[in-house]
């Protein structure tokens, strides 16, 4: 059975409806749409969804293709595998543990859900979509008994700061309070927590290729 959740998201004239929903083969074109409105130059237009890759996640683990739907128009997205995950063994790359977007490596006796992707076109960045999908997510991990949700965060605030601080420096002025990045303090915001930095995460120039590892904790696991 596929995961649909309808809800009332408050916006500057009242509220609006919305819908989160798994993806399909229909949204395809719209989905990449939206890839290219969140993740302007400079980040790479090669990292942008393909087809392949969204054939791959809707057929090898559509529980973790999610859609939000504004009025009937597909907002954002979220992408999600699961993997088996060692806490001593933190350091991977994006490529490695996503098997680079197409998830080929998804384990589905894994015990952490892994987010290969979050994006939300701009023009609805207001009401919060970041958050309902997020949320989603979480209630797959405790639907699954997994001991986290977890994944790297992009840091593209540091470069304004790469010459002053290191990233675990600057990914610490983050929860601190002291500076505000545009992805880790929506992830603080979310719920999520620092579980350290990985450098040469992703070829991403703002971050510098750093980015912070951060999980949610299922509350109903020890």
């Amino acid at each position: 059975m596929g995961y649909q959740k309808q809800l009332y998201l408050k916006s500057n004239d009242g509220f609006v409806q919305a819908v989160v929903r798994n993806y399909q083969r229909a949204d395809f074109d719209e989905l990449i749409r939206v890839q290219m409105e969140s993740f302007p130059p400079p980040f790479p237009s090669e990292l942008w969804w393909n087809r392949e890759q969204l054939e791959n996640h809707v057929t090898l683990f559509p529980e973790g293709a999610l859609c939000v739907e504004v009025d009937g128009v597909i907002a954002g997205s979220m992408t999600a595998l699961m993997v088996n995950f060692d806490p001593a063994h933190p350091v991977h790359t994006w490529e490695e543990i996503t098997d680079n977007g197409y998830i080929r490596n998804h384990n589905p006796a894994g015990n952490t859900l892994y987010v290969v992707d979050i994006c939300i076109r701009s023009s609805f960045r207001k009401l919060a979509l970041g958050k309902v999908l997020m949320q989603s997510m979480y209630e797959l991990v405790v639907q699954k008994g997994l001991n986290r949700l977890l994944g790297g965060g992009r840091m593209p605030g540091f470069h304004k700061y790469a010459g002053e601080m290191t990233a675990e420096e600057y990914l610490a002025a983050v929860v601190d309070g002291v500076i505000k990045d545009p992805v880790i303090t929506f992830l603080l915001n979310a719920g999520r927590t620092p579980v350290g930095v990985v450098a040469n995460y992703l070829e991403d120039e703002e971050s510098r290729n750093y980015a912070a590892l951060m999980e949610w904790r299922n509350p109903f696991k020890r």
